[in-house]
């Protein structure tokens, strides 16, 4: 899945940090999951609006995988606040795996 933005740069540095951020239950990233939805940057006052979701709804890493999602991009962008909005819909599928991500997964 292609992550939608408003700023490619930025989003590119940001999902190069977000590889970073594992699922610790699969073993494998959020970017290379499909976790990763939208990330816009308000170019006015600075914030960044991550919008992701969870392989399941009642992940139970699925609040720790969302605050590092954060945490990783204030760090990375420091001085802008980032909220990160978690959707169910469209819901997560094992289509959303990125190609590298399979060849992790072994799939």
């Amino acid at each position: 899945m292609n992550v939608i933005t408003n700023n490619d740069n930025k989003c590119n540095l940001a999902l190069l940090a977000l590889k970073e951020v594992l699922d610790p239950e699969i073993g494998l990233n959020v970017v290379d999951l499909g976790l990763i939805y939208r990330i816009d940057f308000n170019e006015d006052n600075g914030n960044i609006h991550i919008i992701m979701t969870l392989t399941t709804q009642f992940c139970p890493m699925g609040e720790s995988i969302r605050d590092n999602v954060q945490q990783t991009l204030e760090h990375l962008f420091k001085g802008c606040p980032v909220n990160v909005d978690v959707i169910f819909d469209p819901p997560w599928s094992m289509q959303m795996i990125s190609e590298e991500g399979r060849k992790f997964l072994n799939r």
